[in-house]
């Protein structure tokens, strides 16, 4: 180990998905002992420990002992200790995991405050739907392997489809699938039972345009659905669909 691993590391903070906390201990307590050891004391310390109770939402309990708090609240108080220090970047281990759904909520949105206040954060997890919400750019890992890496529509474009648009309404549907398929962004487009089916690259950007086309070939449009490729569908591209052990 050298000078400048050791201060590399000094600008790492790491979030375990073990608790690494004292249930003993009460959160102000924790905070404390875990500031000192990274070399913060006297007023410094309690300053710094006010500000994280506050970022993890703990000021009102932060009397009490950590092994009284919900699964939620011990997450929230284990985030808070790799906060201490000011990290350049933040690692989280599947920082939700066993949560309530509020708690996830809240951990979530402690998680984009900190990245839009310019904090790196390196987030691993399992739930899709978080990698979506936080993350600029997605890493697919299996097995140990990278599997691919990019932004959303980086890692959606693998999959080779389109977005669905589901367009419900009264008047010539047919007429109006045969006008939207004349739009160069729409794949394929269908009329069903008081509905119109399409295919379309880029939906959100061609609504507008689709909107128009139906309602000036008699279409009456009463309702609007778009369902996009997302990354759980990515994820089960690149790593398989069969149970693992």
């Amino acid at each position: 180990m050298t000078t400048k691993s050791v201060a590399a590391k000094s600008a790492i903070g790491f979030v375990p998905q073990d608790l690494a906390i004292y249930p003993d201990l009460t959160a102000r307590e924790n905070l404390s002992f875990f500031a000192r050891l990274y070399g913060i004391s006297g007023k410094q310390n309690r300053s710094r420990v006010g500000e994280v109770l506050k970022i993890i939402g703990l000021e009102e309990r932060a009397g009490d002992q950590a092994k009284t708090y919900s699964g939620g609240m011990k997450r929230r108080l284990n985030i808070g200790i790799g906060l201490l220090h000011s990290p350049s970047l933040l690692i989280l281990d599947e920082p939700t995991v066993g949560v309530d759904p509020q708690s996830r909520n809240a951990i979530l949105e402690s998680v984009e405050q900190l990245g839009e206040q310019g904090m790196a954060v390196l987030y691993t997890t399992h739930y899709m739907e978080e990698a979506e919400r936080l993350c600029d750019r997605v890493g697919i890992i299996d097995r140990g392997e990278l599997k691919a890496e990019g932004t959303r529509a980086e890692l959606v474009a693998l999959l080779g489809e389109y977005d669905k648009v589901h367009l419900t309404g009264s008047g010539a549907l047919e007429a109006a699938a045969v006008a939207c398929a004349r739009i160069g962004a729409v794949h394929a487009a269908s009329a069903g039972d008081g509905s119109i089916e399409l295919l379309v690259e880029g939906a959100s950007a061609v609504l507008p345009e689709i909107l128009t086309t139906a309602g000036g070939a008699g279409v009456s449009v009463h309702g609007v659905e778009v369902e996009e490729p997302n990354l759980e569908a990515v994820f089960l591209h690149l790593t398989g669909r069969a149970l693992r052990d």
